[in-house]
């Protein structure tokens, strides 16, 4: 598996819009990637309704860490009692400066992200935020997610576009996916690429394609075959 370097640059755009310089591709959406979030990883995942004590999220691409600051806030706006566990895989971790200037975008998870900052600025990897358990696995996926111990109830598959990031789409990474995922567990994911879809089914999932957020026509969400 060729390495590309292990450190990302971010170009900013007019308008504050944080692009990876090694995949030509933005970190969220222009509209409003707090809005995104919410839509596409968390209701396509069916929560915070499945909440509970003990519920396990995993994310392929930690990026801004805009997924994790969304998931706590619905976590604490749910009034579910107990811990939550969030693990990311990340191959190219996002510099601080560059993390804290593009959540700077969205007050209201900006104001929660102090813990995950100075964790980031430090390299901690494991942290808390609040009743959040963080754990983001550096390294190529391919390599670090087979060997994971962990399994999740629902995954966020937010790789960059699998036209310019096609690692994180192959189809033995997605049998790792579901390979880690718990009976009944869930995906959901922005794409709704063909062959993505289809590498998920191969892999044991029941795919829809349902309504993407803003421009964007289609999304892509599932659950594992054979569960209830």
């Amino acid at each position: 598996m060729p390495q590309k370097d292990q450190s990302e640059r971010v170009d900013w755009q007019r308008g504050g819009t944080p692009v990876s310089t090694l995949f030509d591709d933005p970190y969220f959406s222009l509209a409003d990637g707090l809005a995104e979030t919410r839509h596409v990883f968390l209701a396509g995942n069916g929560l915070p309704e499945r909440f509970h004590d003990g519920f396990r999220i995993a994310e392929l691409g930690f990026g801004t860490g805009l997924n994790l600051l969304a998931t706590a806030i619905a976590w604490e706006a749910s009034g579910t009692p107990g811990r939550l566990a969030f693990t990311s895989f990340e191959a190219f971790p996002m510099p601080a400066r560059d993390m804290e200037r593009a959540l700077a975008a969205f007050p209201e998870a900006a104001s929660r992200a102090g813990p995950l900052l100075e964790a980031w600025r430090s390299g901690r990897r494991r942290f808390a935020l609040g009743p959040v358990d963080v754990e983001v696995i550096d390294g190529d996926a391919r390599r670090t997610l087979p060997i994971w111990p962990g399994g999740a109830d629902a995954w966020f598959l937010d790789g960059f576009s699998p036209a310019k990031n096609p690692e994180l789409w192959e189809e033995p990474l997605l049998d790792a996916v579901a390979r880690h995922t718990a009976p009944g567990g869930t995906f959901a994911s922005y794409t709704a690429a063909g062959f993505v879809r289809r590498a998920l089914q191969s892999a044991g999932f029941q795919v829809e394609r349902v309504q993407g957020f803003g421009h964007k026509r289609h999304m892509s969400r599932g659950k594992l075959c054979g569960t209830p």
